[in-house]
């Protein structure tokens, strides 16, 4: 994403820096709502939700990267280069990833359904978050 606003530059950016804390906030929380509906409705040891939908990888990658578009645009208005942060960004987002999925294969069975709460809350929470950092500038 930040590549992708990195090319956008100036033509693009008035459009995302306008709405991205609002587009981030309401597929959060319709994704976080989303998993917290289909934890509380079903049957324990039932998965909520299949997580390799390509639908909802989708939805919670492009959420969650919508202010990586605006820093990219930021890096085209400052004229810097975009390889040294992609790269850095990329190596950061691989490892905090990896380890989320290590330690999630790791308490699921403790967690059960529950697990699909928490994480409807904390993507609401991040929602909120962007949402409350761009309104309050």
């Amino acid at each position: 994403m930040p590549v992708i606003g990195w090319f956008g530059g100036v033509e693009f950016s008035g459009f995302v820096t306008g709405y991205d804390h609002w587009i981030a906030f309401i597929l959060l929380v319709l994704i976080g709502g989303k998993m917290i509906h289909e934890s509380m409705t079903s049957q324990p040891g039932e998965r909520a939700a299949n997580l390799l939908d390509l639908r909802l990888l989708t939805c919670l990658a492009v959420a969650t990267s919508i202010d990586a578009l605006a820093v990219g645009v930021t890096f085209a208005f400052l004229d810097i280069s975009i390889i040294v942060p992609v790269v850095v960004i990329g190596i950061v987002t691989f490892a905090l990833s990896f380890l989320g999925v290590f330690i999630g294969n790791r308490f699921i069975g403790f967690f059960e359904n529950r697990i699909g709460i928490v994480g409807g809350l904390i993507l609401i929470g991040i929602g909120v978050k962007i949402l409350l950092e761009d309104l309050m500038i």
